[in-house]
Parts: structure tokens; sequence; C-alpha cells
């Protein structure tokens, strides 16, 4: 497919439609709504000029329709973004909601984030008729789940667990769970709060002794980098939300971060002060590998963003020092 080259669309302007992509499961439109009513308030719109000002459009993406497979298996987290990229470039939306821990590492130069919203809660949640605790699972409990970062750290914690493949969105994941497929689940927190399903949780992982996915809880919103300062974008970011978001998005690239690798990041900023711990374990939960440190920030939450970025790669590349080959699927 050819494409026209993104740097040669002309930029937003304050009166062009502004196009949201997002992938077309229910939490995908649950943020995408969200964005659009925040958009249409910076721009002082009513919810009646939605369609004809902000439209969403939904976007099927192969990681939605692949579901018998690990994602490293058929091309990695990119396959959960490359149509929504396909649809930026070629200007049929103009910006894209995307879940933070969804994204590869590194984004197409064509693009910019424009905007990251308050983030919401980054914790696991587990989800199980027995427990809301991992330790207190049946000896041998099943636990489903497609990540092998929460493959590794509930392996780590408890060995005897029979880890199988989970896939698919929230609702198909409780769907199987309610039918016995398995003992337990893990999910998002954030993801069942914005469906307003907090109650589903009957127990939440504690993020210091099991860092969530980088980005766990954030959005991002991206678009084509001449649009990245229109004021309706910029107007969803929320500084705060963005330094702790750099922080575990600089350990991700730093370790070369895919669905190969298991890497947990949780950056905390409370008070003035910025602390981020990284760790990567090998996919069995045998070996984990952990640094973590702390530094202060000042009112300039821009230069903040920066040096969180700037920690959290020091401390991802020396987990990935210290774990080598091993933090590889298979090693």
């Amino acid at each position: 497919m050819q494409h026209t080259p993104a740097s040669s669309l002309p930029p937003l302007t304050a009166t062009s439609p502004i196009r949201i992509g997002a992938r077309g499961s229910r939490l995908s439109m649950v943020q995408a709504r969200q964005t659009q009513a925040d958009i249409l308030k910076l721009l002082g719109l009513s919810t009646e000029d939605a369609d004809r000002c902000v439209p969403i459009i939904p976007i099927t993406t192969t990681g939605d329709q692949v579901q018998d497979r690990r994602l490293l298996e058929i091309g990695g987290k990119a396959l959960f973004t490359k149509e929504i990229d396909e649809a930026l470039l070629d200007g049929r939306i103009d910006c894209a909601v995307h879940c933070v821990k969804d994204m590869a590492a590194l984004s197409p130069p064509e693009f910019a984030i424009a905007a990251h919203p308050e983030r919401e809660d980054p914790r696991d949640a587990v989800i199980s008729p027995f427990t809301g605790r991992l330790e207190d699972l049946p000896f041998g409990a099943r636990l489903g789940t497609a990540s092998l970062r929460r493959q590794a750290q509930s392996l780590a914690l408890r060995p005897d667990l029979q880890v199988q493949l989970f896939r698919g969105n929230v609702d198909t994941r409780l769907a199987k769970l309610a039918a016995g497929e398995a003992d337990a689940i893990m999910l998002a927190y954030a993801g069942l709060k914005r469906l307003g399903m907090a109650d589903r949780a009957t127990g939440l992982v504690d993020p210091v002794e099991a860092p969530p996915a980088p980005g766990q809880g954030a959005l991002a919103i991206q678009c084509r980098v001449q649009d990245q300062d229109h004021p309706a974008l910029k107007g969803l970011h929320h500084a705060p939300s963005a330094v702790t978001v750099a922080a575990e998005r600089g350990a991700l690239e730093a370790l070369e971060g895919s669905c190969r690798t298991a890497i947990g990041a949780y950056a905390q900023l409370e008070g003035g002060r910025l602390h981020v711990i990284v760790e990567g374990l090998k996919a069995d939960g045998s070996q984990r590998w952990r640094r973590e440190a702390s530094l202060s920030v000042g009112a300039d939450l821009e230069a903040a963003r920066r040096e969180a970025d700037r920690l959290g790669r020091e401390l991802g590349e020396a987990v990935r020092r210290d774990g080598g080959d091993a933090l590889m699927l298979g090693l």
C-alpha cells in the first residue's frame, strides 16, 4: 500500500475536525469517548457537535483479530497499532488513543505524543473465585494470562502455578474464567476501572513487589509531528503523569523491551521526588534482576520528564547488563 507522506499532509487548524482513531474493543471505545469529551470541552463545543467536529473512527487491528497465539509469535506489540499507524500516516485519522503499555518501545519518526492524560491506577488486578492473592491459590492452580511479565512474576512467587495462555479483551477473559478455564486471571486494574468493573477485582498486586508493565494505566494521544502543538491535543496533557511514564518507557527502551522480554517498571512522583523501580525476569521466574533509584525534581515538569527518562534508561541498562541473554524468552 502506498502512503501519502505524513509530512505532506496539512496540519490541523483551529476549525479542522479532529478524527480520533482507536481499536474497536469496548475498553478502547470508552477511552476514545473520554478523549472525545475532553477535546469537545477544550474547544468549547457541545456533545451535539461530537460526530461532526471530533468523530471517533474504530479500527480493527491484527492484534485484536489473532487470539490463539502469543503476540511474540505473530509480530509483537506493533500488531496492536499497525493499522492505526497506517490510518494516521494516510490522513484518515488525526490522532490515536493508545494504552501506553500496548505501544512498542519505538514509534515511527513521523509521529509524536501530543499528550499523556492523567494516569489511572497502574496496578495489576487478580480475579479469582478462590482468593485475591496469588499466594493463597490452591497448589497447582491454573493462572490465565498472555503477559510474559505476569507469568514470570507469578512463577517467581509460586513456581507450582500452571500458566495458561489467555488472550482477548476484558470481557472475553472474564467469560473464560467464569467458564472454569482457569482458577485466576490477571488484568490491568486501570482497564477494569475505566469499564466501571473495578469491583470484579478480588485483589490488587503491590506494584513495588511486582512492578507493572511500563506505562500501565497511562494513555498516549499520538498524532503526526506537525500537529503535536495543536491546543486541543496539548490541552489533554497531565505533566506529572508524563514524568512517571517517561521513566518507565525509558527503562523499556533501554531493555529493548518487547513481548519476548519479561520487564516491569514502576515510577512514583511524590513531594518533588521521583522513585523508579525496574526489573527483568527470566520467563520461568527462576531468575530476577532489579534496580531502583530516586531523584529530586523541581517545578519544571518538562525538565523533570527528561531527567525521568534518563534515570529510567540508566536503570534499564543496568538490569540488561545484569540479566544478559537470560532475559530473552526461552533462554
